[in-house]
């Protein structure tokens, strides 16, 4: 089994972090509005998630499982940055709260499609 250790890449720090600042954000909402309670536990989902597919993808079994990993974390990085939108467009997230969370998960975004595109074209070559 080959070893695909990120830890020191930017993306492995950055969806960490992305992760921790998610958890913050969670904690600060209202837990007096249930109304919203599922949306919370959603993007609280999401958000973490994109750190745990990226520490997953650490241990792959081939490259293709690799970029697997990659996909997945890029489709719940997509899916948090539905949920931003949808609380900045309810008034739960103000304008500054939401570019700065919007910001980082754009970074992300962008980060999981270059390297899998990279993985992409290494496993061509």
């Amino acid at each position: 089994m080959k070893n695909y250790r990120r830890e020191g890449s930017i993306l492995h720090k950055k969806s960490y972090a992305f992760a921790v600042r998610i958890t913050k954000m969670y904690l600060h909402f209202s837990k007096d509005d249930w109304k919203l309670m599922a949306i919370y536990k959603q993007i609280l989902r999401s958000g973490t998630s994109v750190s745990s597919n990226v520490h997953e993808s650490e241990f792959a079994q081939s490259p293709s499982d690799f970029a697997s990993k990659l996909y997945v974390a890029l489709k719940e990085a997509n899916e948090t940055m539905n949920w931003l939108n949808l609380l900045h467009d309810i008034d739960i997230l103000s304008e500054t709260e939401f570019e700065s969370m919007a910001s980082d998960c754009s970074e992300l975004i962008a980060l999981l499609v270059s390297s899998i595109k990279t993985i992409k074209k290494n496993n061509n070559k």
